[in-house]
């Protein structure tokens, strides 16, 4: 039987250590299995190579069904890895809620479905699904576009829009046309209807816009799908194709808007009567698209129209404050995190990341959960991020995340502290080797630094990470060996990993309380708020995942 929600037993035989157990998640750092394309490896990281040569370490799973997700073919993300690593335990998660909801029909047999369609058939006004297409199955999966543009025929929505957005970070690169080429088909498949693609463009540059980081991506992304209003094109190949020969470096995430017209008229503007789905079932990048959509009071761009529209997400993306207001599938439902565990409990605690990962360890930590348990107990810290590509200053805000989390440290005041470092996973999705190569080290320099820090503290330094991605930069055959382009030079690989991550315990004042010689092994990134809980000298809760270290 679960536990219920109280205040954590102490543990009789030993009480912590005197300073605080701080948790570094770095962000897209995992252990590679190629020497070649490991931007880990090929860094000069003398503190992680020290800890890791010098620590008790164990190799964490990070990805499929260990964080989650419907099979282990499936690579981890930064949203369900913060969620095992602040739960405690695996959820069941977008992916796979979705992908069940669709099989066994309840998506379809829903209220919301049923109230969008008939409001289409009664208004006889177009049905529009906006997201990211492709079978990254991080964010979005192409099959659920599918299955919805078959079930809104089945059911006779007689005209239908897809704006669709590039993907290129959660699958390769340039990979666009392997899916838009094969949508185009299946959309004129449905002769009966007008079925198109109305608008698009790549997921960096228009849309998928999250934490409030750079709002103009959101209003591109409003002018191309609702007002109509961009560069147009015949179709959407021949949009890719044109950028594409326009400039030969073009990443398909960094993809300006197209617009999908017919005699110089757009083929699919979002108009009063009209329904919309957000069909990408991951809320980060979700969010800031739906309040275009459903706030009245919307100040961070001019909409200069908004159409009364039926607007649904995939799924809700943030449950406290009900947003989007209609959803076609429940979320997982997240309960008894550690964050709430330790603030039942009375500990001081600290979160902090800059703005790109902020979200991370404080929203997703808490299981999906905005704002603090208690703010008497709780400080989450936001380092506003640098609004320019990532390999233009591939070190970040590390060192300025560094700078606040030891002033915390010295400050005595936290008895636990978690910080993220985007910088493996930011600039791990540019593809651009050196500028990674660049951001590891620059991070290195700041566990250093948190090293010290601990040492004069006396507490424990705890390093991981929600997924991999920096590990592994170049695309590989199924030989081991690299792909190579048409230019020579190896291929970019801009997804995460499938690769195990660190779990590193740093207690420069070790008194023999655990066994160091052989950490539990075969184990998941939800393993660790068993293991903080258990550094920081209670009990963890029985049904929590197994702790890494074994008290003696």
């Amino acid at each position: 039987m679960a536990d219920t929600m109280h205040a954590l037993e102490k543990n009789p035989n030993w009480k912590g250590r005197r300073g605080p157990v701080v948790l570094v998640i770095m962000d897209g750092v995992g252990y590679g299995k190629y020497e070649e394309g490991d931007a880990v490896k090929a860094s000069k990281m003398k503190y992680l190579d020290w800890f890791t040569k010098n620590c008790p370490h164990t190799k964490l799973k990070a990805h499929g069904t260990a964080v989650g997700l419907p099979t282990d073919d499936d690579m981890g993300n930064s949203e369900v890895g913060h969620n095992a690593m602040g739960c405690g335990r695996v959820f069941a998660q977008g992916a796979k809620l979705v992908g069940e909801s669709i099989k066994s029909g309840s998506m379809f047999e829903g209220a919301t479905w049923k109230k969008l369609v008939k409001n289409v058939q009664d208004k006889n006004s177009t049905f529009h699904l906006m997201g990211l297409v492709s079978d990254g199955n991080v964010h979005s999966h192409i099959d659920h576009l599918k299955a919805m543009i078959t079930q809104a025929h089945k059911e006779g929505v007689k005209t239908l829009r897809v704006h669709a957005l590039l993907d290129g970070r959660d699958v390769p690169p340039t990979s666009a046309l392997e899916y838009f080429e094969p949508l185009e088909k299946f959309l004129a498949e449905f002769s009966d209807v007008d079925y198109q693609i109305a608008s698009g463009g790549g997921r960096m540059y228009i849309t998928m816009d999250r934490y409030g980081a750079d709002w103009s991506m959101v209003e591109r992304g409003w002018h191309a799908h609702v007002l109509a209003d961009g560069r147009q094109f015949a179709s959407a190949t021949e949009a890719i194709n044109t950028y594409r020969n326009e400039n030969s470096g073009l990443l398909d995430q960094d993809m300006h808007e197209f617009v999908i017209a017919k005699d110089g008229k757009p083929v699919g503007p979002i108009v009063d009567g009209d329904s919309v789905i957000f069909f990408n079932f991951r809320g980060d990048r979700s969010l800031e698209i739906t309040a275009a959509f459903e706030e009245d009071n919307f100040p961070h761009f001019d909409r200069v129209r908004r159409p009364a529209v039926e607007y649904a997400g995939m799924m809700e993306y943030d449950g406290d404050n009900h947003k989007p207001a209609q959803y076609l599938v429940n979320p997982p439902s997240i309960d008894r995190t550690m964050g709430e565990y330790l603030t039942k409990s009375g500990v001081h605690l600290m979160a902090i990341s800059e703005t790109q990962k902020y979200g991370h360890v404080t929203y997703f930590f808490n299981g999906n959960r905005p704002g603090e348990f208690d703010k008497n107990l709780e400080t989450y810290v936001e380092v506003p991020s640098d609004v320019v590509p990532f390999e233009q200053r591939p070190w970040m805000k590390c060192a300025e995340i560094t700078d606040k989390v030891i002033e915390a440290i010295e400050s005595g005041k936290y008895d636990h502290i978690r910080l993220n470092y985007p910088n493996g996973d930011m600039v791990g999705h540019t593809g651009v080797f050196n500028a990674v190569v660049c951001s590891m080290e620059g991070m290195d320099l700041q566990l250093g630094r948190l090293k010290a820090a601990i040492e004069k503290a006396g507490g424990i330094l705890c390093l991981t990470a929600d997924h991999g991605n920096s590990d592994d930069m170049y695309e590989h055959k199924k030989d081991g060996s690299v792909a190579m382009g048409a230019d020579g030079e190896p291929k970019p690989k801009t997804s995460h990993s499938l690769n195990p991550v660190p779990g590193i315990i740093y207690d420069p004042e070790y008194k023999g309380e655990y066994d160091t010689e052989k950490l539990n092994e075969g184990l998941g990134i939800s393993s660790w708020p068993a293991t903080l809980m258990t550094l920081m000298g209670f009990v963890p809760p029985t049904d929590y995942d197994k702790s890494i270290i074994n008290l003696k």
